[in-house]
């Protein structure tokens, strides 16, 4: 099948899912978690009809500053709140157990402000390393640095189109990423790597039995590759798309990230990786080409 046919209709398809990501990260950005933003989260469930504005006016009577508060589907309200000492914790209690005695407080978790900073610090350094290594050690493995960067500039569209996805849903849903978005985030990078070196390696077998034009290579290997890549990936997505609907709120938005990178990554892979390659390649050509007419 010449599936190098239709790539500029993949180069489309990824421009568009990219400016769209981009577009919500410029206009809103990522809603932080308390791992990033540092703070107290507060999680309650109450036995009777509760409205935020009487939550708000508990919180403000212990001397709290309310800097969000939100209610899920199941009548949860989450409070976010600067970090509070033990004594204006003891208040709030008192203060809670006065307006409803048998409230329920689901969680309470304390970040320093010092934990956010130091953990964005981390997660940027550790994206830089990951796309700089593996940058050097494919054009090492395949001798060319066009396939270190065709893998690069896959695993980064990836990133982009989980960013962008979170985003999405931060604005419209309220989903914040937190720590295991970042563990997420990196665990699809080595997932898309991954996926785009067996592609890349059935290249180089077919280049080394049969040799050819790199065209037709790639689209005899992205051949022998689809069938084993889909089922790889759909047996990943299963057991993502349960997680997601059955499991805890704690790693709900975790498995959703899990999700959005797999499908992204099993795309990239042989519909972005090698059409880059396949491009750098021709671009290559016609510039010698074009020096040889000189």
């Amino acid at each position: 099948m010449d599936w190098m046919k239709h790539k500029k209709i993949y180069f489309a398809i990824s421009g568009i899912v990219l400016l769209i990501s981009i577009f919500a990260l410029i206009k809103w950005n990522l809603r932080l978690g308390i791992d990033f933003t540092g703070g107290t989260t507060f999680d309650y469930k109450f036995s009777k009809v509760t409205e935020e504005t009487q939550i708000e006016g508990v919180f403000k009577d212990s001397g709290i500053a309310i800097e969000s508060i939100d209610v899920d589907s199941r009548g949860v309200f989450e409070v976010k709140a600067p970090p509070i000492s033990s004594e204006t914790k003891n208040k709030l209690d008192g203060l809670l157990k006065n307006f409803d005695k048998d409230y329920v407080e689901l969680k309470y978790e304390v970040v320093g402000p010092s934990i956010g900073p130091e953990l964005v610090k981390k997660t940027v350094t550790a994206l830089v390393i990951s796309a700089s290594v593996i940058l050097l050690w494919v054009a090492y493995q395949f001798k060319n640095i066009k396939y270190g960067l065709s893998a690069v500039l896959a695993m980064l569209h990836d990133s982009i189109v989980l960013l962008g996805a979170f985003s999405l849903m931060g604005h419209f849903m309220k989903v914040e990423v937190d720590f295991l978005f970042v563990t997420a985030m990196l665990t699809i990078l080595s997932f898309s790597v991954h996926d785009t070196i067996v592609v890349f390696d059935r290249i180089r077998e077919v280049n080394r039995k049969t040799g050819g034009n790199l065209v037709d290579i790639a689209n005899i290997a992205v051949t022998q590759t689809m069938v084993r890549s889909l089922n790889n990936s759909f047996t990943i997505i299963f057991m993502l798309v349960a997680l997601a609907l059955l499991g805890g709120d704690t790693i709900k938005w975790f498995a959703v990230a899990l999700l959005i990178g797999t499908v992204s990554g099993t795309y990239s892979s042989p519909f972005v990786a090698v059409p880059l390659l396949v491009t750098f390649d021709q671009l290559k050509v016609e510039r010698s080409k074009l020096i040889f007419k000189k």
